[in-house]
């Protein structure tokens, strides 16, 4: 943090900082970013974006969503996604969404190779597609995140 802040040559007005809760749990996250925020200036503003598991498990609640980005929108294949209820507690949400891509684009041989490759890209392109109100909306760690955003929002429109 000290050397991007060295690099803008200024304190900025926000620091987002992304940390998985995974078994430390959502508080002992969100003290360690506030720690090690408050360690390099008591000035900063922080958001803390601290998904349960990792941020892919938000990306496993749009069937629609990962049958596009798969290129097969149109596709019936079971892609094995979960309960929204049981999304924020999935070990491995990277490797379930990396099955689901494949699932979707129902390919074989080196097209599926190809789509298994491009993970890193589908990942993108659902984060970018992400509806705010959809079905995220129903998981606890996006809205501590839509929370943490309103503050700031709420304390700069006060300042």
């Amino acid at each position: 943090m000290r050397a991007g802040i060295s690099l803008l040559g200024a304190e900025p007005d926000v620091v987002i900082v992304h940390r998985d809760a995974d078994n430390a749990g959502v508080p002992a996250r969100r003290a360690e970013i506030t720690d090690g925020v408050t360690e390099v200036s008591a000035t900063l503003t922080c958001c803390p974006v601290i998904p349960i598991r990792m941020t892919e498990a938000w990306l496993l609640l749009d069937d629609g969503a990962i049958r596009r980005v798969a290129g097969n929108p149109k596709g019936k294949s079971d892609l094995g996604l979960p309960h929204p209820r049981e999304v924020e507690r999935i070990a491995d949400p990277k490797q379930r969404l990396r099955d689901a891509l494949l699932a979707a684009a129902d390919k074989t041989g080196r097209r599926r190779e190809r789509g298994a490759n491009r993970f890193d890209s589908h990942r993108r392109q659902l984060l970018e597609r992400l509806d705010p109100h959809g079905p995220i909306s129903r998981l606890d760690g996006w809205n501590r995140l839509v929370e943490d955003v309103d503050r700031i929002v709420d304390l700069w429109r006060s300042a």
